[in-house]
């Protein structure tokens, strides 16, 4: 069974860091681009950043300069570094992957892990 589980949220205070982690698992052939969304309630799921296979990175415009997303290829695992939190980022982050199973490639979710940012 192909899964990804997220681990890492928690409750922070403002300008505190936390780092997320996500691990790919099962019968995977590749792993394309990995990344990390977010979804506040009534909201839709939103980028807050993505890395290729070969290291190239996007990020959303809010998390710019404070967040760093990073991969080990050998691991199927993707790194959400947050630093310099705010209350805006509290969300229920998402890791997501590109994966090809059995020749098939699609798009697959982990359960989300819940960020609080709060004093």
């Amino acid at each position: 069974q192909v899964q990804l589980v997220e681990s890492g949220g928690g409750l922070v205070q403002p300008g505190g860091s936390l780092r997320l982690s996500c691990a790919a698992s099962g019968s995977i052939f590749s792993i394309n681009t990995m990344g990390w969304y977010r979804q506040a309630p009534g909201k839709g799921r939103e980028l807050v950043a993505r890395i290729t296979r070969d290291g190239i990175t996007t990020c959303a415009d809010s998390v710019k300069g404070r967040f760093t997303i990073s991969r080990d290829n050998a691991k199927n695992t993707v790194d959400l570094q947050m630093n310099s939190l705010e209350p805006e980022d509290t969300n229920v982050y998402y890791c997501n992957a590109y994966l090809v199973v059995d020749y098939t490639g699609m798009n697959y979710w982990g359960k989300g892990t819940l960020v609080t940012v709060s004093s």
